[in-house]
């Protein structure tokens, strides 16, 4: 590998963006060998975060910064992952539940030509609320029942690398959250996650798993019952989706 793509989404993250995020991507990243750039793609903040970032990559050259309209994360991952650059991708997030330095456990599965390498949190869900782990549980089982998903323990971990061919593939097929859509509040959305894996295993890439150290981050801008509401509703989307030949 020699140029890597970091892509952060970001939604009214001003509290962890203060709390010195970005200069510990950015630090992590200055000690490596290879080249790198990260985009972090605000998604319509309304507090101070668009101000922060500004301020942050003024001094940064390879810092980039990618504002939306409010649409959701799903969006603002695919408008960092479309202007990307480089020959691999990862995607994190903002509050780095999942640090950057774990993304060393996923690079040596490039060289064993896996195409997308997933951060999986698996019982590492240090901090984890009992309801997150029993709802996670329940998704899995749907998602083998409504998908016939198997072999992916964790669809939602926020930690997940690309190769360019596999996400230029994968991207540009997405259908649950690709068009361009004005939401109100906190939209992290489950089905994009499941359709990025969905899609990555109907056009047989390689996939690999890895389990990676991961905390629990307490945020009260996602309503858990709506989210697994969401994420069962995009599931069986995603499945007449696929009935009816979109994925082709």
């Amino acid at each position: 590998m020699t140029y890597l793509s970091v892509v952060i989404p970001c939604f009214n993250e001003e509290v962890n963006i203060q709390k010195g995020v970005l200069f510990k991507v950015r630090d992590y990243l200055d000690k490596q060998k290879y080249d790198w750039e990260v985009i972090v793609v605000d998604d319509g903040s309304c507090d101070e975060s668009v101000v922060q970032i500004k301020k942050f990559i003024s001094s940064e050259k390879r810092f980039s910064l990618i504002i939306n309209e409010h649409q959701g994360k799903a969006h603002a991952v695919i408008s960092g992952v479309q202007k990307s650059k480089g020959e691999v991708i990862l995607f994190t997030d903002m509050d780095q539940a999942a640090p950057i330095e774990e993304i060393e456990k996923l690079l040596p599965y490039l060289s064993k030509n896996y195409d997308v390498i997933i951060g999986s949190r698996n019982e590492n869900r240090i901090g984890a609320p009992a309801i997150r782990l029993l709802m996670a549980r329940g998704f899995m089982l749907l998602r083998r029942l409504i998908l016939g998903m198997s072999g992916i323990t964790d669809t939602q971990c926020g930690f997940k690398l690309f190769s360019r061919k596999s996400a230029s593939a994968i991207f540009e097929r997405l259908k649950l959250y690709s068009r361009e859509n004005k939401v109100s509040g906190p939209m992290v959305t489950a089905g994009f996650d499941v359709e990025i894996l969905f899609l990555a295993q109907k056009l047989k890439f390689k996939i690999k798993e890895i389990p990676i150290y991961w905390r629990y981050v307490e945020t009260r801008r996602v309503n858990p019952i709506t989210e697994s509401i969401n994420g069962f509703l995009d599931m069986i989307k995603l499945k007449i989706n696929d009935i009816r030949g979109l994925y082709k």
